[in-house]
């Protein structure tokens, strides 16, 4: 029988996925913090204080340390450098200078630069959804009564 560490193969970083897995956490627990809190409860000095050092923390960990984690994880383990160019499945993406059919030469460094922005551009989504989350978690959708021909809503008499 062979051992498999998984945790030892190449696309494996313990960093990033910790960093990663923590960030989406603490930011999930806003949700859960938000659901039980009551809306009308004003928050004193120390909440305020406590939940702005909180969400500035997941926002280091998300803009951050995630990020410079999946940098640190390609440059080093997946040797993902300027000089190593990308030539994709059946030689689809070779650079002319090279005999390929493909306009301009792209590295793995540019690819590695571009899931960064994918981190930033989901994280930055995940966040306004979250402020927007918060900051209508107390609203009550204004139900719609029946009206009349006339325009005149109808109420019954109780």
């Amino acid at each position: 029988m062979i051992a498999v560490d998984i945790l030892r193969w190449p696309g494996v970083n313990q960093a990033f996925l910790f960093s990663f897995f923590v960030t989406n956490i603490l930011a999930y627990l806003i949700i859960v913090v938000g659901k039980r809190r009551p809306v009308d409860r004003q928050a004193t000095w120390g909440e305020a204080m406590f939940g702005s050092a909180y969400v500035f923390f997941v926002i280091f960990l998300a803009f951050g340390v995630v990020p410079h984690q999946w940098i640190d994880h390609a440059d080093k383990e997946l040797g993902w450098r300027k000089d190593k160019l990308i030539f994709g499945p059946f030689d689809i993406l070779k650079p002319q200078e090279f005999g390929g059919p493909f306009p301009f030469t792209i590295s793995y460094e540019a690819l590695r630069d571009i899931v960064v922005l994918v981190i930033h551009g989901i994280y930055i989504g995940a966040f306004i959804y979250l402020f927007a989350w918060w900051q209508k978690r107390g609203e009550v959708k204004q139900v719609a009564l029946p009206t009349s021909t006339y325009g005149r809503p109808l109420v019954k008499k109780t």
